[in-house]
């Protein structure tokens, strides 16, 4: 087996499990990071295993080997290049060991300064402002800018939803930033 970094393969999503049966049949190395969540279902309450990166699987290969690699069912693109979008041996082993030793790891979706984003609950559901600043345990201050006045907003990540692009109707803030709450 090739040793050396990690290439990402972006794979249709819920299809991650049929492309590692592909790839153990090329008698490729790969590693699907699962995670164990338990779900009501009508009938009754069972035990899923779920990827931890959904769409995605991590695939080391030798450079011949790499048409198998994109030609497997499943499979949209490989990633980056050799130089750029691969994962260490040293990140990998971390999820390995951490999911082994029992350590909760959950899938979490990826807020980035700057990134537009609406209000889904609470008294400022439907406000739309811009991620001005990330916190403790996946907290958020947030510019609202309907008004050319600017405050802030602590909202929890899963409160949030991420816009692709900033509405059009939305101005940049102008004035102060009052901190409104606290963590």
């Amino acid at each position: 087996m090739p040793k050396g970094p990690w290439r990402v393969l972006h794979v249709i999503t819920n299809h991650e499990k049929q492309v590692t049966k592909h790839l153990d049949a090329r008698l490729l190395e790969h590693y699907l990071p699962l995670y164990s969540e338990r779900s009501r279902w009508t009938d009754r309450v069972v035990n899923l295993e779920r990827p931890l990166f959904a769409g995605y699987v991590f695939v080391r290969f030798a450079p011949e080997a790499r048409l198998s690699v994109i030609s497997t069912p499943g499979v949209l693109r490989l990633l980056g290049d050799e130089a750029r979008d691969t994962v260490n041996e040293m990140e990998i082993a971390r999820i390995r060991e951490g999911l082994a030793s029992g350590c909760i790891l959950r899938p979490h979706r990826g807020v980035a300064l700057g990134s537009w984003v609406r209000v889904m609950k609470g008294i400022f559901e439907g406000a739309v402002g811009v991620v001005t600043d990330i916190r403790q345990q996946c907290k958020v201050v947030m510019a609202l800018s309907a008004t050319r006045q600017c405050f802030s907003l602590e909202a929890d990540v899963d409160d949030i939803e991420l816009l692709r692009k900033p509405p059009a109707e939305e101005m940049p803030c102008r004035g102060r930033q009052l901190a409104l709450g606290r963590i």
